[in-house]
Protein backbone atom coordinates (compact mmCIF):
# COMPACT_ATOMS: atom_id res chain seq x y z
CA UNK A 1 0.00 0.00 0.00
CA UNK A 2 2.84 2.36 0.95
CA UNK A 3 4.61 1.63 -2.37
CA UNK A 4 1.45 2.43 -4.26
CA UNK A 5 1.14 5.82 -2.49
CA UNK A 6 4.76 6.62 -3.36
CA UNK A 7 4.05 5.77 -6.99
CA UNK A 8 1.02 8.08 -7.01
CA UNK A 9 3.10 10.92 -5.51
CA UNK A 10 5.79 10.44 -8.14
CA UNK A 11 3.22 10.43 -10.93
CA UNK A 12 1.63 13.61 -9.56
CA UNK A 13 5.09 15.21 -9.35
CA UNK A 14 5.85 14.24 -12.93
CA UNK A 15 2.49 15.53 -14.06
CA UNK A 16 3.17 18.83 -12.25
CA UNK A 17 6.61 19.17 -13.83
CA UNK A 18 5.23 18.36 -17.27
CA UNK A 19 2.43 20.90 -16.78
CA UNK A 20 4.95 23.60 -15.80
CA UNK A 21 7.01 22.83 -18.91
CA UNK A 22 3.92 23.13 -21.13
CA UNK A 23 2.96 26.44 -19.50
CA UNK A 24 6.52 27.77 -19.95
CA UNK A 25 6.52 26.83 -23.64
CA UNK A 26 3.14 28.50 -24.18
CA UNK A 27 4.35 31.68 -22.46
CA UNK A 28 7.55 31.69 -24.54
CA UNK A 29 5.62 31.24 -27.78
CA UNK A 30 3.18 33.96 -26.79
CA UNK A 31 6.01 36.40 -26.06
CA UNK A 32 7.75 35.49 -29.33
CA UNK A 33 4.59 35.99 -31.37
CA UNK A 34 3.78 39.22 -29.54
CA UNK A 35 7.24 40.60 -30.31
CA UNK A 36 6.83 39.66 -33.95
CA UNK A 37 3.42 41.27 -34.11
CA UNK A 38 4.81 44.46 -32.58
CA UNK A 39 7.69 44.44 -35.04
CA UNK A 40 5.33 44.17 -37.98
CA UNK A 41 2.99 46.96 -36.95
CA UNK A 42 3.04 49.69 -39.59
CA UNK A 43 4.42 52.82 -37.97
CA UNK A 44 3.15 56.33 -38.61
CA UNK A 45 5.50 58.50 -40.66
CA UNK A 46 7.26 60.96 -38.34
CA UNK A 47 10.52 62.21 -39.91
CA UNK A 48 11.62 64.14 -36.84
CA UNK A 49 11.36 61.16 -34.52
CA UNK A 50 12.56 58.57 -37.03
CA UNK A 51 15.33 60.54 -38.73
CA UNK A 52 16.21 64.10 -37.73
CA UNK A 53 16.18 63.66 -33.93
CA UNK A 54 17.18 59.99 -33.96
CA UNK A 55 20.71 59.61 -32.56
CA UNK A 56 21.04 56.18 -34.18
CA UNK A 57 20.66 57.53 -37.72
CA UNK A 58 23.97 58.29 -39.48
CA UNK A 59 24.60 61.90 -40.46
CA UNK A 60 24.79 61.06 -44.18
CA UNK A 61 21.30 59.54 -44.01
CA UNK A 62 19.93 62.67 -42.33
CA UNK A 63 21.57 64.77 -45.03
CA UNK A 64 20.03 62.57 -47.72
CA UNK A 65 16.61 63.04 -46.20
CA UNK A 66 17.03 66.84 -46.25
CA UNK A 67 18.13 66.76 -49.89
CA UNK A 68 14.96 64.93 -50.93
CA UNK A 69 12.50 66.64 -48.56
CA UNK A 70 13.76 70.25 -48.82
CA UNK A 71 15.31 69.99 -52.27
CA UNK A 72 14.97 73.64 -53.27
CA UNK A 73 16.77 74.82 -50.13
CA UNK A 74 19.64 72.34 -50.28
CA UNK A 75 20.19 71.73 -54.00
CA UNK A 76 17.83 74.01 -55.92
CA UNK A 77 16.93 77.65 -56.59
CA UNK A 78 17.00 78.54 -52.88
CA UNK A 79 20.48 77.08 -52.26
CA UNK A 80 23.14 79.51 -51.04
CA UNK A 81 25.23 79.64 -54.20
CA UNK A 82 25.18 78.52 -57.83
CA UNK A 83 27.46 75.55 -57.25
CA UNK A 84 24.78 73.94 -55.07
CA UNK A 85 21.87 74.52 -57.47
CA UNK A 86 21.02 71.37 -59.36
CA UNK A 87 17.21 71.25 -59.42
CA UNK A 88 15.60 73.91 -61.57
CA UNK A 89 12.28 74.26 -59.74
CA UNK A 90 11.21 74.61 -56.13
CA UNK A 91 9.72 71.13 -55.87
CA UNK A 92 11.02 68.51 -53.46
CA UNK A 93 11.50 64.88 -54.40
CA UNK A 94 9.03 64.00 -51.66
CA UNK A 95 6.26 65.99 -53.34
CA UNK A 96 5.75 62.84 -55.44
CA UNK A 97 7.51 60.16 -53.37
CA UNK A 98 5.23 60.73 -50.40
CA UNK A 99 6.06 60.38 -46.71
CA UNK A 100 9.76 60.62 -47.36
CA UNK A 101 9.59 57.94 -50.05
CA UNK A 102 8.00 55.37 -47.76
CA UNK A 103 4.34 55.35 -48.79
CA UNK A 104 2.96 52.36 -50.66
CA UNK A 105 1.58 53.24 -54.05
CA UNK A 106 3.58 56.46 -54.48
CA UNK A 107 6.78 55.00 -55.94
CA UNK A 108 8.16 54.12 -52.51
CA UNK A 109 11.95 53.97 -52.21
CA UNK A 110 11.85 51.14 -49.69
CA UNK A 111 13.74 48.28 -51.33
CA UNK A 112 14.59 50.30 -54.43
CA UNK A 113 18.35 49.76 -54.08
CA UNK A 114 17.83 46.02 -54.55
CA UNK A 115 16.14 46.63 -57.92
CA UNK A 116 19.22 48.14 -59.53
CA UNK A 117 20.93 47.88 -61.92
CA UNK A 118 17.85 47.54 -64.12
CA UNK A 119 17.09 48.01 -67.78
CA UNK A 120 15.48 51.32 -68.74
CA UNK A 121 13.89 51.88 -72.12
CA UNK A 122 14.40 55.64 -71.98
CA UNK A 123 18.18 55.16 -72.27
CA UNK A 124 17.92 51.65 -73.75
CA UNK A 125 20.52 50.23 -71.36
CA UNK A 126 21.10 48.92 -67.87
CA UNK A 127 21.02 51.82 -65.45
CA UNK A 128 22.18 52.32 -61.87
CA UNK A 129 20.24 53.87 -59.02
CA UNK A 130 22.34 56.99 -59.64
CA UNK A 131 21.13 57.08 -63.24
CA UNK A 132 17.55 56.86 -62.01
CA UNK A 133 18.05 59.72 -59.55
CA UNK A 134 19.58 61.86 -62.28
CA UNK A 135 16.65 61.09 -64.55
CA UNK A 136 14.39 62.68 -61.96
CA UNK A 137 16.80 65.59 -61.50
CA UNK A 138 16.65 66.41 -65.21
CA UNK A 139 12.90 65.89 -65.61
CA UNK A 140 10.71 66.04 -62.51
CA UNK A 141 13.06 68.60 -60.93
CA UNK A 142 13.67 70.34 -64.28
CA UNK A 143 17.37 70.59 -63.44
CA UNK A 144 20.71 69.00 -64.18
CA UNK A 145 22.55 65.82 -63.24
CA UNK A 146 24.36 65.36 -59.96
CA UNK A 147 27.96 64.22 -60.08
CA UNK A 148 28.12 60.51 -59.24
CA UNK A 149 30.64 61.28 -56.47
CA UNK A 150 28.87 64.38 -55.16
CA UNK A 151 27.82 64.84 -51.55
CA UNK A 152 24.21 65.10 -52.69
CA UNK A 153 24.23 61.86 -54.67
CA UNK A 154 26.02 59.88 -51.97
CA UNK A 155 23.64 61.14 -49.28
CA UNK A 156 20.48 60.45 -51.31
CA UNK A 157 21.63 56.89 -52.07
CA UNK A 158 22.55 56.38 -48.40
CA UNK A 159 19.07 57.52 -47.37
CA UNK A 160 17.37 55.19 -49.85
CA UNK A 161 19.56 52.32 -48.69
CA UNK A 162 18.72 53.05 -45.05
CA UNK A 163 14.99 52.98 -45.86
CA UNK A 164 15.32 49.37 -46.97
CA UNK A 165 17.53 48.22 -44.11
CA UNK A 166 17.01 50.09 -40.84
CA UNK A 167 13.65 51.85 -40.93
CA UNK A 168 10.71 50.40 -38.98
CA UNK A 169 8.06 48.87 -41.21
CA UNK A 170 6.17 51.76 -42.75
CA UNK A 171 4.35 50.55 -45.83
CA UNK A 172 1.82 47.82 -46.32
CA UNK A 173 3.02 46.62 -49.71
CA UNK A 174 5.97 47.43 -51.92
CA UNK A 175 5.21 48.42 -55.49
CA UNK A 176 7.59 49.21 -58.30
CA UNK A 177 6.21 52.61 -59.24
CA UNK A 178 2.44 52.87 -58.87
CA UNK A 179 -0.25 50.17 -58.87
CA UNK A 180 -1.64 49.96 -62.40
CA UNK A 181 -5.03 51.23 -63.44
CA UNK A 182 -7.42 49.90 -66.05
CA UNK A 183 -6.91 52.28 -68.95
CA UNK A 184 -10.22 53.68 -70.23
CA UNK A 185 -10.85 53.00 -73.92
CA UNK A 186 -11.85 56.57 -74.71
CA UNK A 187 -9.88 59.77 -75.14
CA UNK A 188 -9.42 62.22 -72.28
CA UNK A 189 -12.46 64.44 -71.74
CA UNK A 190 -10.89 67.75 -70.68
CA UNK A 191 -14.15 69.26 -69.44
CA UNK A 192 -14.87 66.23 -67.26
CA UNK A 193 -11.26 66.34 -66.02
CA UNK A 194 -11.63 70.03 -65.19
CA UNK A 195 -14.74 69.32 -63.10
CA UNK A 196 -12.89 66.62 -61.15
CA UNK A 197 -9.95 68.99 -60.65
CA UNK A 198 -12.16 71.80 -59.32
CA UNK A 199 -13.94 69.46 -56.94
CA UNK A 200 -11.02 67.40 -55.65
CA UNK A 201 -7.74 69.23 -56.32
CA UNK A 202 -8.05 73.01 -56.02
CA UNK A 203 -7.94 73.10 -52.21
CA UNK A 204 -4.31 71.97 -52.27
CA UNK A 205 -3.05 72.78 -55.75
CA UNK A 206 -5.00 75.96 -56.50
CA UNK A 207 -7.39 76.94 -59.25
CA UNK A 208 -4.48 77.64 -61.59
CA UNK A 209 -2.34 74.68 -60.55
CA UNK A 210 0.06 76.94 -58.68
CA UNK A 211 0.37 74.85 -55.50
CA UNK A 212 0.86 76.09 -51.93
CA UNK A 213 4.22 77.01 -50.40
CA UNK A 214 5.15 76.30 -46.79
CA UNK A 215 5.02 79.33 -44.49
CA UNK A 216 8.76 78.75 -44.14
CA UNK A 217 9.49 79.42 -47.80
CA UNK A 218 12.86 77.62 -47.60
CA UNK A 219 11.02 74.31 -47.30
CA UNK A 220 9.51 74.66 -50.77
CA UNK A 221 6.00 73.46 -51.57
CA UNK A 222 3.66 71.77 -49.14
CA UNK A 223 1.42 71.03 -52.14
CA UNK A 224 3.29 71.24 -55.45
CA UNK A 225 2.32 73.16 -58.59
CA UNK A 226 0.93 70.89 -61.28
CA UNK A 227 1.69 73.06 -64.29
CA UNK A 228 3.51 76.27 -65.08
CA UNK A 229 7.17 77.28 -64.82
CA UNK A 230 7.78 75.78 -61.36
CA UNK A 231 6.42 72.32 -62.17
CA UNK A 232 7.94 69.16 -63.68
CA UNK A 233 8.98 69.51 -67.30
CA UNK A 234 7.44 67.90 -70.37
CA UNK A 235 9.99 65.07 -70.36
CA UNK A 236 8.95 63.81 -66.93
CA UNK A 237 7.06 60.56 -66.48
CA UNK A 238 4.28 62.48 -64.74
CA UNK A 239 3.64 64.29 -68.03
CA UNK A 240 2.27 61.00 -69.40
CA UNK A 241 -1.46 60.71 -68.82
CA UNK A 242 -1.43 57.01 -67.90
CA UNK A 243 1.43 57.41 -65.42
CA UNK A 244 -0.12 60.51 -63.84
CA UNK A 245 -3.51 58.78 -63.63
CA UNK A 246 -2.00 55.83 -61.74
CA UNK A 247 -0.33 58.17 -59.26
CA UNK A 248 -3.54 60.15 -58.78
CA UNK A 249 -5.73 57.06 -58.37
CA UNK A 250 -3.53 55.59 -55.65
CA UNK A 251 -2.66 58.76 -53.73
CA UNK A 252 -5.05 61.65 -54.33
CA UNK A 253 -6.68 63.60 -52.83
CA UNK A 254 -3.79 63.64 -50.38
CA UNK A 255 -4.55 61.93 -47.05
CA UNK A 256 -8.00 60.98 -48.33
CA UNK A 257 -6.95 58.17 -50.65
CA UNK A 258 -4.51 55.28 -50.73
CA UNK A 259 -3.91 52.29 -52.97
CA UNK A 260 -6.02 50.20 -50.58
CA UNK A 261 -8.85 52.74 -50.43
CA UNK A 262 -8.84 55.06 -53.45
CA UNK A 263 -11.32 57.90 -53.70
CA UNK A 264 -11.29 58.46 -57.45
CA UNK A 265 -12.11 55.82 -60.04
CA UNK A 266 -9.71 54.84 -62.81
CA UNK A 267 -11.75 56.89 -65.25
CA UNK A 268 -11.87 60.00 -63.04
CA UNK A 269 -8.12 59.78 -62.44
CA UNK A 270 -7.51 59.40 -66.16
CA UNK A 271 -9.50 62.46 -67.17
CA UNK A 272 -8.11 64.70 -64.43
CA UNK A 273 -4.56 63.60 -65.33
CA UNK A 274 -5.27 64.65 -68.91
CA UNK A 275 -6.62 67.99 -67.75
CA UNK A 276 -3.53 68.67 -65.60
CA UNK A 277 -1.21 67.76 -68.46
CA UNK A 278 -3.09 69.91 -70.95
CA UNK A 279 -1.34 73.00 -69.57
CA UNK A 280 2.11 74.31 -70.44
CA UNK A 281 5.22 73.47 -68.46
CA UNK A 282 9.00 73.74 -68.95
CA UNK A 283 10.46 71.99 -71.98
CA UNK A 284 13.02 69.18 -71.66
CA UNK A 285 15.79 69.74 -74.18
CA UNK A 286 16.84 66.87 -76.45
CA UNK A 287 13.77 64.82 -75.53
CA UNK A 288 13.66 63.45 -79.09
CA UNK A 289 16.69 61.33 -78.15
CA UNK A 290 14.68 59.49 -75.47
CA UNK A 291 14.01 55.81 -76.16
CA UNK A 292 16.60 55.01 -78.85
CA UNK A 293 14.42 51.98 -79.58
CA UNK A 294 11.20 53.86 -80.25
CA UNK A 295 9.17 50.65 -79.95
CA UNK A 296 9.81 50.80 -76.19
CA UNK A 297 8.36 54.28 -75.78
CA UNK A 298 5.28 54.39 -73.50
CA UNK A 299 2.16 54.94 -75.56
CA UNK A 300 1.16 58.06 -73.61
CA UNK A 301 4.52 59.77 -74.18
CA UNK A 302 3.28 63.11 -75.58
CA UNK A 303 6.40 63.96 -77.60
CA UNK A 304 7.73 62.24 -80.72
CA UNK A 305 9.10 60.61 -82.65
CA UNK A 306 7.20 57.34 -82.33
CA UNK A 307 7.38 53.99 -84.10
CA UNK A 308 3.83 54.38 -85.39
CA UNK A 309 1.59 56.75 -87.35
CA UNK A 310 -0.77 57.79 -84.56
CA UNK A 311 -1.11 61.53 -84.06
CA UNK A 312 0.63 63.57 -81.37
CA UNK A 313 -2.79 64.41 -79.96
CA UNK A 314 -3.70 60.73 -79.60
CA UNK A 315 -0.38 59.97 -77.91
CA UNK A 316 -1.10 62.79 -75.45
CA UNK A 317 -4.80 62.30 -74.74
CA UNK A 318 -5.73 58.89 -76.16
CA UNK A 319 -7.62 56.78 -76.83
CA UNK A 320 -4.66 54.51 -76.12
CA UNK A 321 -6.27 51.12 -76.80
CA UNK A 322 -5.63 51.30 -80.59
CA UNK A 323 -1.98 52.21 -79.99
CA UNK A 324 -1.58 49.38 -77.49
CA UNK A 325 -3.17 46.95 -79.96
CA UNK A 326 -0.85 48.13 -82.74
CA UNK A 327 2.31 47.36 -80.76
CA UNK A 328 0.94 44.01 -79.66
CA UNK A 329 0.01 43.00 -83.20
CA UNK A 330 3.07 44.32 -85.02
CA UNK A 331 5.84 43.84 -82.46
CA UNK A 332 4.28 41.50 -79.87
CA UNK A 333 4.99 44.10 -77.19
CA UNK A 334 2.57 44.42 -74.26
CA UNK A 335 2.13 48.10 -73.42
CA UNK A 336 0.74 49.05 -70.03
CA UNK A 337 1.52 52.77 -70.01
Amino acid sequence: MESFQKLIKRLLLLIGIFTMIIISVIIALYNYETKNIEYNIIEQWDPNEMIIDNLNVPLIVKQGYLFVSESSKHMGPLAKNDSLRFSGNNLSCTNCHLNGGTLSGSASWIGIIDRFPQFGGRANKLGTIQDRINGCMERSMNGKKLSLKSKQMNAIVAYMDWLGEDLPKLNSKIFKGYPAITIPKLAVDLEFGKNIYIKECTTCHGKNGQGIRYLDIDKGYQYPPLWGNDSYNDGAGMNRVITAAAFIKNNMPFEQASWENPKLTDEQSYHVAGYINSFSRPHKNNSEADYPDKKLKPVSTPYGPWEDDFSAKQHKFGPFAPIISFYKKKYNIEKTK
